[in-house]
């Protein structure tokens, strides 16, 4: 089966899958930023301050992180169809919360619990991974990262039309109700209309919960490494909150929050070693073995793609306005070409792995997105408007063709891990959005691209200490016969 052969126009089979899968994703990144078209009439409305407002945009991805760890580790245990309704469900009673909040704390407090929600992209990693071979896995997996993510887009175009529709003060609440309830309606659609896995196939479960399984001690002691990114970047979010930053955490609360990252790191690094101490005394069988090294070089690659599609989308509205003198509005059009490659660029990023190989394909994106930000760094006014459009979706192209190569890469590492890795991949995504906006308070616009060119092009470098996939995995079935897997 090649994957030219992948019936995109049917509602059958995988196809239905996977067309109700990215619907899913699609509405849980609306819910996730449905505030932020709407931010002027809630800021107008609940008499917000300029740093009471950052604070929303702030923590609207700050749960994300830990979130997407976790919910890998549901999916492998308890399969793809109950996860993606109860964060549907789940997400929606959240967002029926935030849109009746009465105070700035209650808001805080909903859109701080809304991160939630963005983990709902690493559920649709495992279900697409369960009903398509690895010659399409790339491209379905694009398909749905790409028209999934065109959610945050979607609402950014709909929704102030709809608050203004049901007009009045409270108009941005009953837009944000009305994506509660569409989320709550269709959990119960997607859970009535899938399954884990295609008829007759068995859906692989990690071994043991609570951490991923790895295979040698040097991967042990990799993993380990590879976790510390996470409640670092936790900890870089609350220091610039807290007063040495803009102010908006107590000193107290502060240290409370690292207390805390340091209590989770320490529970963690416990059940690290409590699901691998099997290592240390008997190694593991070849046929069982896989190498965490190609999860690293992914986590990395996902932290300069989605990590820099996170920044930039934040700041290129104002930074075209800025350097161009043009309207807010015109700036926000402009600026949205970013966002709206992912439709086509994240499919190629898939379908170009499944075809040319998935380390070249990595490759070639990291560096098509060096190069981009490369150029955007030499932006200014002199600029014609329209070549600096043009330069932008060109290195937008690249960056999420990038996205689409790791997540081609990502189901064909350990089929019973496939939630656990896309979750730690994907939260180094938040990772570097947060890193990098942490950058760009510190430097110029210009600056801050170049950052990330140098982040791209040096894991363009890690990238080539990964093995391109081949052969087969081996999985376990429920009697204890092995069964294959093709990963090429």
């Amino acid at each position: 089966m090649s994957a030219s052969k992948l019936k995109l126009l049917s509602f059958s089979g995988n196809s239905r899958v996977l067309h109700l899968t990215w619907l899913a994703f699609f509405i849980s990144f609306v819910v996730w930023f449905n505030h932020a078209p709407l931010m002027v009439f809630i800021r107008d409305s609940m008499g917000l301050t300029s740093q009471q407002v950052s604070t929303l945009l702030i923590l609207n991805v700050a749960l994300t992180i830990p979130a997407r760890i976790v919910v890998g580790m549901l999916v492998d245990k308890f399969g793809p169809r109950v996860m993606y309704s109860l964060l549907l469900g789940i997400s929606s009673l959240i967002c029926f919360f935030f849109a009746l909040a009465q105070s700035f704390e209650q808001m805080a407090l909903a859109r701080f619990m809304l991160g939630f929600v963005g983990a709902g992209f690493v559920i649709g990693i495992r279900m697409i991974s369960e009903w398509f071979p690895a010659k399409q896995v790339g491209l379905a997996e694009g398909i749905y990262g790409g028209w999934g993510n065109f959610g945050s887009a979607a609402a950014a175009m709909v929704l102030p039309a709809i608050a203004l529709l049901f007009g009045g003060d409270n108009g941005w609440r009953y837009a944000l109700g009305l994506t509660g309830a569409i989320a709550l309606v269709y959990a119960f659609i997607y859970y009535f209309s899938v399954s884990d896995t295609p008829k007759g196939s068995t859906y692989f479960k990690p071994k043991k919960t609570g951490a991923m399984e790895v295979t040698s001690k040097g991967d042990f002691v990799l993993y380990i490494l590879m976790s510390i990114p996470l409640y670092a970047a936790l900890a870089l979010l609350t220091w610039k909150l807290s007063p040495a930053g803009v102010s908006l955490l107590s000193a107290t609360a502060s240290q409370l929050i690292y207390a805390l990252l340091a209590v989770l790191f320490a529970w963690q690094l416990y059940h690290i070693v409590k699901v691998n101490k099997d290592i240390f005394h008997k190694p593991v069988p070849a046929i069982h073995r896989y190498k965490f090294k190609q999860v690293a070089v992914l986590n990395l690659g996902y932290l300069a793609t989605f990590g820099a599609e996170l920044a930039v989308v934040s700041m290129l509205p104002l930074f075209f306005s800025d350097t161009f003198g043009i309207s807010a509005v015109q700036a926000g059009i402009l600026a949205s070409a970013f966002a709206f490659m992912n439709l086509v660029s994240r499919p190629c990023g898939g379908l170009f792995s499944d075809r040319l190989g998935r380390k070249r394909t990595l490759t070639l994106s990291l560096a098509g997105a060096a190069m981009g930000f490369f150029l955007m760094g030499q932006m200014d006014s002199s600029w014609p408007l329209v070549l600096a459009v043009l330069v932008t979706m060109a290195c937008s192209f690249f960056v999420q063709a990038g996205q689409g190569a790791v997540f081609a890469v990502v189901p064909l590492i350990q089929r019973r891990l496939t939630g656990q890795i896309a979750g730690m991949a994907g939260a180094y995504g938040n990772v570097g959005g947060v890193v990098f906006l942490t950058v760009l308070s510190f430097v110029s616009p210009q600056v801050f691209f170049w950052v990330i060119c140098t982040v791209a092009a040096l894991t363009m470098v890690v990238v080539q200490l990964m093995d391109e996939p081949r052969g087969q995995m081996a999985e376990v079935l429920p009697d204890g016969t092995v069964q294959m897997i093709d990963v090429h």
